[in-house]
């Protein structure tokens, strides 16, 4: 068999299992409505735009000047042939917003997870893990284990009695670093930041935090899982995107006490080995910042979208997972329920993905809905019409 023929059957069988992901083409803006190749305007519920920057027209403003004044990218690494002042300037912005004294950007938040775990950590270090943690933060551990032979832990999601176990058991460690996500995505739950900040303290260990799916979103002011819990400040290390909440289009950062950007900049392989973010991504992403900083309503016209959401889909009849984030995961159990039922919604003008096993466990495949600031009262409404109606067709309401 052919290396083509071999990939065209692997192909084949991703469609028999259901796990195939087909790309939906969008003609405009990601927004809370935007337009869809084949499909005319739909309601998308399945973005990670939480404060609806994408198409703010401050953000994109500030895009297209970055471009003009720094032109398309670096050409090379920051070291070899110079950084840009936009860089540092977005760099002290976001150290400053997520209560950290430095930060150091990457072209994404899974290079800045897997730049931290091999940058840090030897032979006699250990990572302790949550179980449920993202990708991004699993294959960095992996990969430390692989470079620098350190040792490695898994604790059972969001189980204190374990973590404590695990750092008890690893008291001879050097380093002992503790990694979750602030807001595990596909579930929708807060890590209980106050309980593993008080075992680290315990036992000497470091917490790095990806809050991704917080940054911009939990807290008074967005500023994260930190700030939701008062605990700004506090957290040893913080990773997180540029993608998401902060105007949507790429970038990460590591942000944490004074000399870890400066050793980051000096050890970490994907930080010198990879171009700079591009000069219009960083302006762009400078301005989301503080956009959000003066204009804190919008984290909590967020949170007010997303328990309308809720409520009504349970009103509805659908039991999604309890939680106090945007994301509203529904339980469905089968992934090709799951899938069928993102296809219909789509039939009915609402953008929203099924998913199932392996990104979920077996039996819990879901419909993962992500809600906005952006959202109107009216697109909540009409998207929870196609809700009642999909649901009813599919016998689950």
């Amino acid at each position: 068999m052919s290396f083509a023929a071999r990939l065209d059957a692997e192909l084949a069988q991703f469609r028999r299992d259901g796990v195939y992901k087909r790309l939906n083409y969008l003609e405009a803006p990601q927004a809370a409505r935007t337009r869809m190749e084949g499909r005319g305007d739909v309601v998308i519920l399945s973005s990670n735009n939480y404060l609806g920057l994408c198409s703010e027209p401050e953000v994109v403003a500030a895009g297209k000047r970055g471009l003009d004044e720094f032109g398309a990218g670096t050409g090379s690494v920051r070291f070899i042939c110079g950084t840009f002042t936009v860089h540092r300037d977005l760099e002290e912005a976001l150290a400053r917003f997520v209560g950290c004294e430095s930060s150091l950007t990457y072209v994404s938040c899974w290079n800045a997870n897997e730049g931290l775990c091999p940058t840090l950590l030897g032979e006699q270090d250990i990572v302790i893990s949550d179980q449920l943690n993202h990708a991004s933060i699993i294959d960095s551990v992996r990969l430390a284990k692989t470079i620098t032979k350190c040792q490695t832990a898994v604790y059972r999601h969001s189980d204190m009695a374990d973590l404590e176990d695990r750092l008890r058991a690893a008291s001879a460690a050097r380093l002992k670093l503790i990694f979750t996500d602030g807001v595990f995505s596909m579930e929708g739950d807060i890590a209980k930041l106050p309980d593993i900040v008080t075992l680290a303290r315990k036992y000497d260990a470091v917490v790095a935090v990806d809050d991704s799916h917080a940054t911009g979103v939990l807290g008074k002011t967005g500023r994260g899982s930190a700030e939701h819990y008062g605990l700004l400040g506090e957290v040893d290390i913080i990773t997180s995107t540029l993608g998401k909440a902060l105007g949507g289009a790429a970038g990460g950062f590591t942000a944490g006490p004074a000399p870890l950007a400066d050793y980051l900049t000096q050890r970490s392989r994907p930080q010198l080995f990879s171009n700079a973010l591009p000069p219009a991504v960083a302006a762009s992403a400078l301005a989301a910042v503080r956009h959000v900083e003066r204009h804190p309503e919008l984290v909590a016209r967020l949170h007010e979208n997303a328990r309308y959401f809720r409520e009504r889909l349970i009103a509805l009849g659908f039991k999604p997972l309890p939680g106090d984030t945007p994301i509203v995961p529904v339980i469905l159990g089968e992934t090709a329920k799951a899938i069928r039922m993102s296809e219909l919604l789509l039939d009915e003008g609402v953008f929203v993905t099924g998913f199932g096993y392996p990104v979920v466990p077996q039996g819990h495949a879901r419909i993962r809905c992500q809600l906005s600031a952006a959202h109107t009262p009216e697109d909540l409404d009409f998207a929870l019409a196609a809700f009642r109606r999909v649901g009813t067709k599919l016998g689950l309401v």
